[in-house]
């Protein structure tokens, strides 16, 4: 694969990850399932292996992709809530098992294995016995302070079991809050004689319900909740603490907690598969449901020997069970618009029950897909889901072809304007075999320029969904994003189900928008291949977005981990008239276009101007205090390894950046030689 293609693929998987992330995460409304997607984020890792240079601060590798809910106050963990590696194969999980064995060698290792629960990550703060912060996972570092809700679930213990001498001072466990399959189907069953929709699966309900902001409502709700993991403990004095997993389990279960139903202590490899497969077997005897098993080394002081890498610990994996297939028949094939034109295939099925939910459509990606797979109207064709999403049509079944089946044709123009639709020849679309509407002014693609500028991560104006927009659009009110600042609380109060009080509210959220960062507002402009994370790394290099949009491909590419692709692309979008004209109007309606994350250049230092790159696990400090050091020391760090790249710093157990950086001759540096570069 040439760099060229690479680019191309690249910025499709980027695509797509990024869409399925926010719909999981933000929406609680997943589309594809694990398998699928997990497949896509293999692709993705492998791709950036090859080619380190495509590597972004926002790619999905980089972070654990998930963002704080809206409305709660944010709580940032004392540790990371990390994400766990998954394998679908029981050869792969000897090989994890033989990964961990090398970093240890000729130690005795055990493991534990426990369901995973198809939940909500939480966690929950104690201190000295009585609960006080609970928290969504968020992204990893901070989440939502969902504590009010947390209480509601009578399974969590307000205070903990134990006398105030022996209570830990501090407590921080995880876990997942879930909706029983019972509870489940009488929600399922009141909604249904109510006449309201549906839930499709367990996990919906129960994600939602931690978004509400009256906990009322939450206590309404048959949630419940399972622990098992260990965030943060500092036992009452002369207490020894847990030094195990499986001694962490029973500690919790001392102190009042619901810990999973089952779990098996393993010694070896043999008698951890043996307890993979006795786990399937009674899993669909639980209360919650499970896609799969985690298997953990049981030893903490192991754990933490291992380590982990900046998205998993190495000590843990989670082992998917095989997918649970239904067929069904394909009724029709509709195209939605996206706000960059993306004219996206969806398959209409008949309803078919599939691992816990109800099943009535799956995105079928691209004309391409749908060629390569030969997916036909009418056909029986099979899904598959990895036990919550939405599936994939992953084949057609051939023998029950009749001849009946119609072979679809992709339109050739935009369903929604009429507009004849192209397939663009950009270096960085070559092979996404993505058609598109060329039209700026198409109402799709106006709905969702206007909908991704009011969106959390960008402007973050409360009020602002699907229905609004469309109302807004249609009625010719708003036709760009600079149009919502001119509205008047009577034009709002006028459509449907909007009252005067809801209308104002809406204008003062937009109006509150104009003090947000600059970052936001051309992260909001929905510019291709510009995310959040670009977004900040060009305000972190330039002081305003004039200096953004007046700079040069070249200069674009001085910041932070900003390649050709993403340069250009902001150049192509500045030099359209009509963008020009969008950032005057925003300008003068008085929008924040100075960069409150710039931070001119490093002072001079031993490393100043040098680039780095960290690899293993460092004996003597974390990777955020190494890089705290070379960025104090005026350097910076890189999150790949390219030709710009002046030093690699290697750890224990490296990963490929070392191998590309003898490929490159990029000079490597030991931990010693580290620090003695960067003196006393």
């Amino acid at each position: 694969m040439t760099l060229k293609e690479a680019q191309a693929r690249h910025a499709q998987l980027v695509r797509d990850i990024r869409r399925y992330d926010h719909a999981y995460y933000v929406e609680a409304r997943p589309l594809i399932p694990d398998l699928e997607y997990d497949r896509l984020y293999r692709e993705l890792v492998e791709l950036e292996r090859q080619f380190p240079e495509l590597v972004t601060p926002d790619s999905p590798t980089q972070r654990v992709a998930e963002k704080p809910m809206e409305g709660f106050r944010p709580v940032r963990h004392a540790v990371p809530m990390m994400s766990l590696d998954n394998t679908y194969s029981q050869a792969e999980l000897r090989d994890f098992v033989h990964r961990v064995e090398r970093l240890l060698p000729g130690e005795r290792l055990e493991w534990v294995v426990e369901p995973k629960v198809d939940g909500v990550a939480v966690s929950l703060r104690y201190e000295n016995g009585r609960f006080t912060v609970g928290a969504t996972r968020g992204d990893g570092t901070t989440g939502d302070d969902i504590t009010a809700n947390l209480k509601t679930i009578r399974s969590v213990p307000l205070h903990l079991r134990c006398d105030p001498t022996d209570c830990p001072e501090v407590l921080e466990v995880r876990g997942e809050v879930y909706m029983p399959r019972a509870g489940f189907e009488k929600l399922n069953a009141e909604r249904a004689a109510a006449g309201e929709e549906l839930f499709a699966n367990p996990r919906n309900p129960a994600a939602g319900s931690l978004k509400q902001l009256d906990p009322r409502i939450v206590a309404r709700r048959p949630l419940d909740i399972v622990l098992y993991g260990m965030g943060v403990l500092r036992p009452a004095a002369g207490h020894r603490p847990p030094q195990t997993q499986w001694e962490w389990l029973e500690y919790l279960r001392k102190l009042g907690f619901k810990t999973p139903e089952c779990a098996w202590f393993c010694r070896s490899e043999e008698e951890l598969i043996a307890a993979v497969n006795e786990l399937d077997a009674v899993r669909k005897n639980f209360p919650y449901e499970t896609d799969g098993a985690v298997i953990k080394l049981n030893a903490f002081e192991q754990q933490r020997r291992v380590g982990a890498t900046a998205k998993a610990p190495r000590w843990a994996i989670a082992y998917k069970y095989a997918p649970e297939q239904a067929q069904t028949k394909l009724k029709a094939i509709t195209v939605q618009v996206g706000r960059t034109g993306a004219l996206t295939p969806v398959a209409e099925l008949e309803p078919v029950f599939l691992a816990g939910s109800t099943i009535s459509r799956a995105t079928l990606h691209n004309e391409d897909y749908i060629r390569e797979k030969d997916i036909r109207i009418g056909d029986t064709v099979l899904i598959e889901k990895a036990g919550e999403v939405i599936p994939a049509v992953v084949g057609v079944v051939a023998s029950r072809r009749t001849g009946a089946e119609k072979i679809f044709q992709f339109p050739r123009t935009c369903p929604e304007c009429g507009s004849k639709a192209v397939k663009s020849l950009a270096a960085d679309e070559a092979e996404a075999a993505v058609w598109r509407c060329p039209n700026p002014d198409c109402p799709a693609q106006i709905r969702g320029r206007i909908e991704h500028w009011c969106s959390r991560g960008a402007m973050d104006i409360e009020g602002a969904g699907e229905v609004l927009v469309a109302q807004l659009v249609g009625r010719g009110l708003v036709r760009d994003v600079a149009d919502l600042y001119r509205l008047k609380v009577g034009e709002v109060a006028a459509l449907e189900r909007m009252g005067e009080k809801s209308a104002r509210n809406f204008i003062e959220a937009i109006q509150a928008s104009k003090a947000r960062e600059a970052w936001r507002v051309l992260y909001g402009l929905g510019i291709l291949h510009v995310g959040a994370g670009v977004a900040k790394s060009l305000c972190r290099h330039f002081p305003s977005l004039d200096d953004i949009f007046e700079a040069t491909p070249e200069q674009l590419m001085q910041a932070e981990d900003i390649g050709e692709v993403i340069a250009q692309s902001i150049v192509r979008w500045r030099n359209d008239p009509d963008n020009r004209r969008l950032l005057d109007r925003l300008r003068k309606i008085g929008l924040n276009f100075q960069s409150d994350l710039y931070r001119p250049a490093a002072a001079a230092g031993p490393l100043a101007g040098k680039t780095f790159v960290l690899t293993g696990t460092l004996a003597s400090m974390t990777r955020e205090q190494a890089t705290a050091k070379i960025e104090a020391l005026g350097g910076k760090v890189s999150s790949s390894v390219s030709k710009k790249t002046d030093y690699v710093v290697v750890g224990a157990d490296p990963g490929s950046k070392l191998d590309k950086a003898r490929q490159l001759g990029v000079k490597t540096l030991t931990e010693q030689e580290f620090l003695k570069l960067c003196g006393p």
